[in-house]
């Protein structure tokens, strides 16, 4: 993993993250389409929407949402929807690919590593709050945790997010596949090697496809950390799944589709109580 930095802090990172994804903006749109990246649409959103539960006419926030994917299939289930990212070239993809439902959708520019910025959406206006497989690209979530109890409605007010595990897919951990003579043949196992976990880390890498123009932060925090933000907050946590692909999926080698006994992803919901 390149350019890895071990820190306890990342706010100094904001800035150049944001000239990051300004720059991965086009390829990004182009990579992720309409309805975002496939193992998000698969996996991830369906455990995200059910956690979730936004139901129709709820005002949900969609935090650094990206070219708006998930924001536009909670406005097709009747949600109304405050999308907001800090990238200017993603919200405008964003606009653009947002064809139906534009008008209960509202995209904004917008810093969620300000407080102000996040407390000018309005107190305790929102149903729901949801982040999708992004906190892990924000250098400093310190203020979001903060803020939400805020912006979150006292009576049903939820939060629910989705990240690469802390535990199994982050920095410090190396996958591994093993061959063992067992039961008169042998058998192929998939597992991973941890050898950092407690420290945060700040690490630079791409999504995948080739010729991603800037390799993007990524901010990996161990559990007490990621989670800690929220519950300091006042936020509880009441709902935790770990995501890992089924058996039916492997097809061999290192994608993350062969380790069906570990978790790559995991999707919580706090609440504020």
């Amino acid at each position: 993993m390149a350019d890895t930095e071990h820190s306890q802090g990342f706010r100094g990172l904001t800035q150049h993250t944001r000239q990051i994804w300004e720059a991965n903006a086009d390829w990004w749109d182009h990579h992720a389409g309409d309805g975002g990246l496939e193992f998000q649409r698969i996996m991830v959103d369906p455990v995200t929407e059910r956690l979730l539960g936004a139901r129709a006419g709820e005002l949900v926030l969609d935090l650094a949402c990206g070219n708006g994917a998930f924001a536009r299939k909670m406005a097709a289930d009747g949600a109304h929807v405050v999308a907001v990212d800090f990238s200017h070239g993603l919200i405008d993809h964003a606009r653009l690919r947002t064809k139906t439902h534009a008008e209960r959708i509202d995209y904004r520019v917008l810093d969620l590593t300000e407080v102000t910025a996040l407390q000018s959406l309005g107190a305790r206006r929102f149903d729901a709050a949801v982040c999708t497989m992004a906190l892990f690209d924000i250098a400093d979530i310190e203020p979001l945790g903060e803020a939400l109890p805020m912006v979150l409605r006292t009576t049903g007010g939820r939060f629910v997010f989705s990240v690469t595990h802390p535990c199994f897919n982050a920095a410090g951990v190396t996958k591994i596949i093993e061959e063992e003579n067992r039961d008169g043949g042998f058998a192929v196992r998939y597992g991973v090697k941890v050898l950092e976990y407690l420290r945060p880390t700040a690490r630079r890498g791409i999504v995948g496809p080739a010729n991603q123009p800037e390799p993007h932060y990524y901010f990996d925090r161990p559990l007490s950390v990621l989670l800690g933000v929220f519950l300091r907050a006042g936020l509880v946590l009441d709902a935790l799944e770990e995501l890992a692909f089924p058996p039916s999926a492997a097809d061999g080698g290192l994608s993350w589709k062969n380790y069906t006994e570990i978790p790559w992803a995991l999707v919580a919901r706090m609440r504020v109580v």
